[in-house]
């Protein structure tokens, strides 16, 4: 598993978790529905401006997606 599958996993526990779309993670966060979905399904390595905006959205630290990416690639070595 690659940094990018990490982070799609972890981004979408996490939305689900804060019961909120893609769509409207989309929106809020200015950035294309279809984005949305090729970083959950590990197609795009998100640029440091992305996290940021969607850890806002998600009412949690940019660290902290980080960091949750990290153990997940950690836990699947």
């Amino acid at each position: 598993m690659d940094a990018k599958i990490a982070f799609g996993i972890v981004l979408k526990k996490v939305r689900k978790e804060k019961n909120i779309s893609q769509e409207q993670l989309a929106l809020k966060a200015n950035i294309e529905r279809a984005h949305i979905s090729k970083l959950e399904r590990g197609l795009f390595q998100p640029s440091l401006s992305t996290i940021i905006a969607i850890a806002n959205i998600l009412d949690c630290k940019p660290g902290m997606l980080v960091d949750m990416a990290a153990e997940e690639l950690t836990r699947n070595e």
